[in-house]
């Protein structure tokens, strides 16, 4: 799976970050997501190298092979797009495509708004843009809907989600990626509420069996990851999210310049969910570029692993028409 691709430390914004790059031509970004690594790209890094791109996935602030720093606030938005702008300038290039999943889809988002002179073109996958509500931010307008067993509440419990996931890695791994495909058994989706007092993967079995599209080596290539940086600096991206909403208020009202476009799973809990439905709607004002919102049947959260191909040729065009040389 790595044949031609390389691996190398690339020191940015303060911090090194680990690189998967392979192929020339136009820089593309591969930005991973909860809880992924660069690995999560394994399939898009040789299809978009092949078509002549110049592909780097790195696995970013907090996870895997890249720094972690302790300190929640070393977590921002600003420090997540920052790094993304320091590696374009330490790889030598001056423009960039960005393709983010999941937190990466909300930090490729968050760069083509900030830096539309450098970021010139963005897909997101299975997370639409939600542009910053003017009133009040995200953890309390949660709490007004009365949704405070919502999963992002239990994700800022610092210490506890991270004994959760850190108990046995693979396990987790899997609980975490089957559940939230569409390859979930009926009725047993990954949900985004937390009970009291339980777990993020309460009941979550550990499956006996499988998906086609995710092996034992998968499993122990992202257990090898986690097991170097463990599950805090993930955790520490939803640390920050109201904080985020304070820095993100000189970009209130902003749209999404650059081209765009946006791929989902049908079965993705993201974009069934309450809020997911809202900004996918919202979306058509909000990124007059978007080009179009892909949706893939069957396909759940972990697009880009699930439906390859898929996922692969509709990068392909979007890249072809509106990221040249």
């Amino acid at each position: 799976m790595d044949e031609g691709i390389t691996r190398r430390d690339v020191a940015a914004n303060g911090i090194t970050l680990h690189i998967a790059e392979m192929g020339q031509g136009p820089l593309v970004l591969l930005v991973h997501g909860w809880p992924e690594l660069r690995y999560s790209w394994r399939h898009q890094v040789p299809a978009l190298a092949a078509a002549g791109y110049h592909v780097v996935a790195p696995d970013m602030r907090g996870y895997g092979g890249s720094s972690a720093p302790r300190d929640i606030d070393a977590y921002a938005i600003t420090d997540l797009v920052g790094d993304l702008v320091a590696l374009v300038a330490a790889l030598g290039e001056t423009r960039a495509a960005v393709v983010g999943h999941d937190w990466g889809a909300m930090v490729a988002w968050s760069a083509a708004l900030m830096r539309p002179d450098l970021f010139q073109a963005v897909a997101a996958l299975s997370v639409p843009f939600r542009a910053r509500h003017p009133a009040a931010p995200p953890l309390a307008l949660l709490r007004a809907d009365g949704r405070d067993n919502f999963y992002w509440f239990y994700f800022n419990r610092e210490g506890v989600p991270e004994a959760e996931f850190e108990r046995d890695i693979p396990a987790a791994m899997r609980r975490v990626l089957v559940y939230g495909s569409g390859d979930a058994p009926a009725g047993r989706a990954l949900g985004l509420m937390v009970a009291p007092g339980g777990g993020f993967l309460d009941g979550c079995d550990d499956p006996a069996v499988l998906p086609a599209w995710l092996t034992p080596a998968d499993i122990e290539a992202y257990a090898a990851g986690f097991r170097r940086s463990g599950f805090r600096g993930g955790f520490n991206w939803y640390r920050n999210l109201d904080r985020n909403w304070a820095l993100t208020a000189p970009f209130q009202g902003a749209k999404i310049l650059p081209p765009a476009l946006f791929i989902a799973g049908t079965h993705d809990g993201v974009i069934n969910s309450k809020m997911g439905r809202k900004h996918l709607e919202q979306m058509d004002a909000q990124v007059p570029q978007l080009r179009a919102k892909l949706l893939i049947d069957g396909a759940g959260h972990w697009i880009q692993q699930e439906r390859p191909a898929e996922v692969n040729a509709a990068l392909q065009r979007f890249l072809a028409a509106d990221y040249r040389p």
